[in-house]
Formats: structure tokens, C-alpha cells, sequence
């Protein structure tokens, strides 16, 4: 069994890498520890790796079917990861999870209608909608001593008529949650009542650590699988997301009726040689490789806690279920948000995401991705210390 190395560090600089490449037009300078977008700085698996060499080795890249085993790799992982038994006309290749949140609002409301979100959430969450002229309704988390919970009282409230669905994060981004079963039982039967599709944005749902369980959406019960759109991905899991590897799965017949042939119109369903290749490698043989990167991530996570504790108390790290994301409560240094993100970038030098970027209950919160050598994360956590002991 080969032990991979996730302590190597790999110079991303000039290879087009978002995370790297983008400093300077996102953060206004390239000289900054990159420690933002949901990107990881781990070397790929070597299955994956090796099925993509053996399918440029080919040489001939027309247009693909989408292969029977790529199928199948997806209905075993669900089954033997989540306990999720699907049928494989259910899925649909899908342009990116975003994407697909895009195309549901597209195809399943009209400007007047309104989409339910519940910050702090992704940031796209909100964008997307408003760039398609929805309105987005707000159900705050409720935190409680840096404990998050579902308002599902509060949703009861703020549901009128207007509402048509509700994008849900699942685990939860920024803040790590693996929603439990009786939550998304209680979601599911709010939604149903009042005819509000969820959108399940389950891209994390492989990410679960520290002993906690990923529960899809769809199997907590027939009202969730019948009133939901799941979209999933390899890319988080496997550190492919330039790959574009998505896929939605939809039990209902008349929703998934619906919505595939809105994306056979523009041929948006039809994936790529490189996806079909990469999903099919990663979910068959990458299972090895996925558990020491979890085990990397939480000795990270591990590291970055108990660092903070010691050199910088004032700074809490909300310890998540899953991801590799890693939510920063600043609260006690008692900052303005701009000068907390002047502190995080122009002091010490570190590109995190702006908590409010996923919302005002975002304030006073920085997101780190911890998915990254160890050695830089000490780095970025003693630039960030020094700077604050000379406040």
C-alpha cells in the first residue's frame, strides 16, 4: 500500500492555478499565502493520474459516450460511501455544481419567484440567483457558543408563496456541518408542505471526518427523494476540479424528466473524455489515497486549533465535521471587518476568504483551507501571530 505524501510542496506559480495565478487581480497582490479558494495543494492519486496519462497515450479524442463503467463507478460509491442505492437513470454529467444551481434556477422559477438560502453559506449561493434576477430570501444559522444549528422555525416564517426553492449546503460550507438525519427529515417535510424544491449542494459530502457521517439528502426520506435535485462531484474529494466532473441524480421521474431535457437542449448534459476518466478512476481505486488525505486534513485542523490556543487565543477555530475549509471566529480581537482582512492580508500576508463574503453572520469571521502542507500552514499561522502581538 503506498503512503502518499501530502507534506510535499508543489510550486503552483504559473500554472494557471485560480488559487496562485489569481492573487494579484483578486487580493491585489501575488505575494500572499494562498489559503482561500476550495483547492487543495495535494498531488492528485496516482489512479487518477494514470488513467488520464493511458487516455492521452491514446492519442484520439473525439466525442465520447458516456461509458457504462463511469455509471456504475457512481452507483457503487454512493452505495458503498453513503448507503445510497440509486438507479442510474437518474444521473445526469452536469457543468459544475454551480452551474447546475444555475440551470435549476433557470428552468424551475421566473424573476418573480424568490430562493430560500441559509447564510453563512457559499458565496455563490446568493450570486448566482441574484445574477438571474431572483430574489433570495435569508434563514440565518442559528449560533449558539460557535455551535451552528438549522432555524427551521425561522424557515416557517420567512416561506410565502413566492418561494420556489431552497439551495441547500450539505455538509454545510463555511462551517463544516454534516447536517444529521432528523434535521433534513424536518427540512424535507417544511419544503414539501409548501412546494419548495430543495437544491442539495452535496459536493463535500465525501470530506466528513473526525468520525462524523455524510447523510444525503435524498435518503432521509420518500418526501426528500421526491422533492430534491442532488448535485455531487469528484472534484472536492480528489482535488479535480479543473477537470469539471459533476453530476446531478434525481429520483423523481417528472422533475428529472424536466430538467434533463432543459440540459439535452444545449447539450449540457454530455461530459468530457477527461471527466468520464477521472470520476471512473477516482471511484474505484482512489478510496486509499481519500482516507490519508482525511487524515492529513484533520491532524491539520488538529494543528491549526491548537496553535491558535496557544499563540493567538483570541481566535477561535470552529472545528467542522467535513471539509477541509476551516471557519476562523475573530470576534474577540474586537476588529472592524476591513481591518480584519487588512490584518489577515496586508499585515501578514495571508489570502483567506472574507467571512462576509458568505453573508453579514459572516462578520468578524475569516474561512482558511487547511488543505496544504503543514509546514505552510505554520508559516501562515506565525505571520499571523506575530502581527497580532504587536497589536
Amino acid at each position: 500500500m503506498k503512503q502518499y505524501n501530502f507534506d510535499e510542496i508543489i510550486n503552483r506559480k504559473g500554472t494557471g492555478a485560480l488559487k496562485v495565478d489569481a492573487l494579484e487581480e483578486r487580493f491585489g497582490s501575488a505575494d500572499l499565502i494562498p489559503l482561500w479558494v476550495a483547492d487543495m495543494d495535494f498531488r492528485c492519486c496516482d489512479p487518477i493520474i494514470d488513467a488520464l496519462k493511458k487516455r492521452c497515450d491514446e492519442g484520439i479524442f473525439g466525442y465520447p459516450v458516456t461509458p457504462d463503467d463511469y455509471l456504475q463507478a457512481i452507483l457503487n460509491w454512493l452505495q458503498t460511501k453513503h448507503n445510497w442505492s440509486i438507479d442510474r437513470e437518474w444521473i445526469s454529467y452536469i457543468p459544475g455544481v454551480v452551474k447546475g444551481i444555475a440551470f435549476a434556477i433557470m428552468h424551475l422559477t421566473t424573476p418573480s419567484d424568490k430562493i430560500i438560502i441559509q447564510p453563512p453559506v457559499y458565496h455563490p449561493f446568493s450570486i448566482v440567483p441574484k445574477l438571474h434576477g431572483r430574489q433570495t430570501v435569508l434563514n440565518p444559522l442559528i449560533e449558539k457558543n460557535g455551535h451552528y444549528s438549522m432555524d427551521l422555525e425561522g424557515l416557517k416564517g420567512v416561506i410565502d408563496t413566492d418561494c420556489k426553492l431552497l439551495i441547500l449546503a450539505n455538509p454545510h460550507n463555511p462551517i463544516g456541518i454534516t447536517w444529521d438525519k432528523k434535521t433534513l427529515q424536518e427540512l424535507a417535510k417544511i419544503c414539501a408542505e409548501h412546494n419548495i424544491l430543495v437544491i442539495a449542494d452535496e459536493i463535500h459530502s465525501d470530506l466528513a471526518i473526525f468520525g462524523h457521517e455524510h447523510t444525503p439528502f435524498a435518503t432521509v426520506s420518500k418526501e426528500a427523494a421526491q422533492n430534491s435535485i442532488t448535485l455531487m462531484a469528484p472534484s472536492k474529494t480528489f482535488n479535480i476540479a479543473g477537470i469539471v466532473s459533476s453530476y446531478a441524480i434525481i429520483p423523481n421521474k417528472k422533475i428529472r424528466d424536466g430538467f434533463y431535457k432543459f440540459l439535452i437542449a444545449s447539450e449540457l448534459n454530455e461530459g468530457t473524455i477527461f471527466a468520464y476518466t477521472a470520476t471512473t478512476a477516482a471511484y474505484t481505486y482512489g478510496n486509499e489515497w481519500l482516507k490519508q488525505m482525511l487524515s492529513y486534513v484533520e491532524d491539520n485542523i488538529k494543528f491549526v486549533d491548537e496553535y491558535l490556543k496557544e499563540n493567538s487565543p483570541q481566535i477561535k477555530a470552529v472545528i467542522p465535521e467535513a471539509s477541509f475549509l476551516l471557519w476562523l471566529d475573530c470576534r474577540e480581537l474586537k476588529l472592524s471587518q476591513h481591518n480584519l482582512v487588512t490584518l489577515f492580508k496586508e499585515k501578514a500576508g495571508l489570502a483567506l476568504n472574507d467571512g462576509e463574503m458568505f453573508g453579514k453572520e459572516g462578520t468578524g469571521f475569516m474561512r482558511m483551507n487547511v488543505g496544504t502542507p503543514r509546514s505552510i500552514l505554520k508559516k501562515a499561522l506565525n505571520q499571523l501571530c506575530l502581527e497580532i502581538r504587536k497589536k
